[in-house]
């Protein structure tokens, strides 16, 4: 039996990064009645706060409740598989990650030119989801609390000497635009949204506080199957919870279930490529490119033989030179998950990551049945010229390192940054999905914020871009 379930003004599909925030500012509008729907877990529920909160461990273990695994391939020659790892909890991915918090660049917005989204424009919404605490006279007034390591030891410090040894300067503020005493090549400090161990992303920090409100609520542990379509336009989805299918309906639907969720949610829908969703027996709503050109950053990992300093976060500081970030992360996979099980020995290790790929992968819808995952290709050795820099990138790190550690031989990885499976464009843009505005083309009351809508992917980790997003998308389906 199917339960139809009040009708909402605004129904948010996820509660991730950019659904926590989007969340927050539409039901700002006391009138405008706001519906998330959440996969994962609630706030509330016993451990997840002390697992989420906890801004010295990833969550993500095997036996995690947080985490959500989707298999990927990495390579083609030869194939080389990975997990890529979403969180699946009030805050999504941003409840669950490292903390690396820092603004994109300016060309990721004026390169592609699209309208509303210039640099100039997309500032003022880094800024008010943060406050920088060691800028205190900038304009921020966020609720995510940004702050820098001050005090680095072990590995860190040690990648740092050797770094400055060099001839690399500190960069002072690897958020500020990459000009003057901040312009690379150099090594700064990562803007983490951890202060005194204390994780507080998107979910926490916008969300929760929210979700008293009258006109505001939360389902978690709902999944949503399927978006409901009727005469070119949207009115609800079809969703699975503690209580069994039901219906929700609402004027406006926004999907905001990550690059690879929305992705998987638009293509079961009937949203996505006509002659793919058409060979799976899927009625083609809208022939649209979803998940045909795909991004992230390659990495390459390194062990090295420094040792681990526990209860540290996972990345401190990263070298910024030649379109690469070297990233010296504080302990292996072991300990970065909190995993002492294993009985054997955990190292730090380096990664090498590539910043501006110029090969993109490919989401594919296999089945129309929602439980079946996407298909995941990245094709990050395809193109020469990123193998290339990833190999010079690597000796790069070798010669400026020395003899201050032993690193092992690199193994292709990914920094799990996966983007554009829905991207915003113009009219004219062959590859777009959305307009400038968020709106998918060809259905009426149908966004999509978060990732998914990069046109590329940014010279920086991604997450305090896709919380901007949520931000800057908040004007567009509140004006409907």
């Amino acid at each position: 039996m199917v339960d139809h379930i009040a009708h909402s003004d605004v129904l948010i599909v996820g509660a991730g990064s950019a659904g926590s925030v989007l969340a927050e500012r539409v039901s700002a509008d006391p009138a405008c009645r706001v519906t998330v729907v959440e996969a994962g877990l609630g706030p509330d529920e016993p451990g997840v706060r002390e697992l989420t909160r906890n801004g010295l461990q990833l969550p993500i273990g095997a036996a995690s409740p947080l985490a959500q695994r989707y298999r990927a391939q990495l390579t083609d020659e030869p194939p080389r598989g990975a997990d890529l790892v979403r969180g699946l909890t009030v805050g999504g991915s941003g409840a669950v990650n490292g903390g690396y918090f820092c603004r994109a660049l300016p060309i990721d917005f004026d390169g592609p030119g699209v309208p509303g989204w210039s640099w100039d424009e997309v500032v003022p919404h880094y800024r008010a989801i943060q406050t920088d605490l060691d800028f205190p006279d900038r304009a921020d007034g966020g609720p995510i609390a940004i702050r820098r390591t001050h005090e680095l030891v072990g590995s860190t410090a040690a990648f740092v000497d050797a770094a400055q040894a060099f001839g690399l300067p500190w960069l002072p503020d690897l958020n500020a635009e990459p000009t003057g005493d901040n312009a690379p090549p150099g090594i700064g400090a990562v803007p983490l949204n951890i202060v005194d161990g204390v994780r507080s992303g998107p979910g926490a920090a916008f969300l929760e506080p929210a979700m008293p409100r009258p006109n505001l609520t939360v389902l978690p542990r709902t999944r949503v199957l399927r978006l409901r379509l009727s005469g070119g336009r949207v009115v609800g989805v079809e969703t699975a919870g503690p209580n069994g299918p039901a219906v929700q309906e609402a004027d406006r639907v926004v999907v905001s279930a990550g690059a690879i969720g929305s992705a998987h949610l638009l293509m079961l829908s009937g949203i996505g490529p006509a002659a793919a969703l058409g060979g799976l027996g899927i009625t083609v709503a809208a022939d649209l490119p979803v998940g045909q050109r795909t991004w992230d950053h390659p990495e390459w990992v390194l062990p090295t033989t420094w040792t681990v300093v526990p209860q540290r976060p996972v990345l401190e500081v990263v070298l910024v030179a030649d379109g690469v970030e070297i990233r010296p992360y504080t302990g292996g996979f072991i300990a970065m998950v909190g995993d002492g099980t294993l009985g054997r020995p955990d190292w730090p290790h380096l990664g090498v990551a590539l910043m501006a790929p110029r090969t993109h992968g490919r989401v594919s819808l296999v089945s129309g049945d929602p439980m079946v995952a996407p298909w995941i290709e990245h094709h990050y050795d395809s193109a020469a010229e990123d193998v290339a820099a990833l190999r010079s990138g690597c000796e790069y790190a070798a010669e400026m390192l020395g003899t201050t550690t032993q690193l092992g031989e690199p193994m292709w990885s990914t920094s799990q940054h996966l983007c554009g499976t829905a991207p915003m464009g113009v009219d004219s843009d062959e590859h777009a999905v959305v307009d400038p505005r968020c709106r998918v083309r060809g259905i009426d009351n149908l966004w999509v914020v978060d990732g998914s809508v990069l046109p590329r992917i940014t010279g920086r980790g991604p997450h305090a871009t896709i919380a901007m997003i949520g931000h800057r998308a908040a004007e567009f389906v509140s004006a409907g």
